[in-house]
């Protein structure tokens, strides 16, 4: 690898190398191992997704999943006569998450790819949804995740995120961003506040902002304690300044 630095793209992948090197964590063999006791291995919805539609918030569109899995709330999008498109770096993850589309009779086009390499036309997604993708992204990735947002949305398209809190049961670290580098480490998850995420979006309208509610095990819906949940508008201000 050629270890010059000429311009920001170097930069952020230098960045990345720093904390890569360091992780032996492999997404492939999470999702290799279905048996495990992961509560988002469920096939359910996030419980505010399905809030989203029942309160009207959201309604059939194109869709973009960040991080979709197992491609649980993927699925629930195309039932709710939705087009997706749902990414995700693990081919376990997909292959998964294929297969139960399948046995839901639904389509959804899954592309394995790195968030930060995706091909998408401008404006063309009435929703962009990340469940559990956002809290493992470095601080040095956050304005080109926000410049994705940006690119994807429609004019008042909406982004909803779930991740992390701080301290949460999950996971959510309590570090730094400078700590993030002094450690090489996102210490399994960055965990949020709702000041922290207002902060990180300050360019987006936030209609809801609240913990994710916890559901009981005979539910149809994914809830537990220890997460945050948001629902923001791409502002007309975002679309200007862009």
């Amino acid at each position: 690898m050629k270890e010059s630095i000429l311009n920001d793209d170097d930069v952020l992948n230098m960045l990345d190398m720093l904390l890569k090197e360091q992780s032996r964590f492999n997404w492939d063999n999470f999702y290799s191992e279905k048996e495990m006791k992961v509560p988002f291995f469920v096939n359910l919805p996030d419980e505010n997704l399905v809030q989203y539609f029942k309160q009207g918030y959201v309604k059939s569109g194109k869709v973009l999943e960040l991080g979709c899995g197992p491609g649980r709330n993927a699925i629930y999008f195309a039932e709710q006569g939705c087009e997706v498109d749902a990414v995700d770096l693990s081919k376990e993850a997909l292959d998964w998450a294929k297969q139960r589309a399948a046995d839901k009779n639904v389509s959804v086009h899954f592309i394995k790819q790195n968030i930060f390499e995706l091909d998408i036309e401008e404006g063309v997604y009435d929703i962009v949804y990340d469940s559990g993708c956002f809290h493992h992204i470095a601080p040095h990735r956050r304005m080109s995740y926000l410049s994705l947002l940006k690119k994807a949305l429609k004019p008042n398209g909406l982004f909803a995120i779930t991740c992390f809190k701080v301290g949460g049961a999950l996971g959510g670290s309590d570090i730094s961003d400078w700590e993030v580098y002094r450690l090489r480490s996102l210490r399994g998850g960055l965990g949020n506040t709702d000041e922290k995420l207002r902060e990180i979006f300050n360019g987006f309208q936030v209609i809801e902002l609240r913990d994710m509610l916890e559901m009981e095990a005979s539910s149809s819906m994914f809830g537990v304690s220890g997460l945050l949940t948001g629902l923001f508008r791409k502002s007309n201000s975002i679309e200007s300044n862009g």
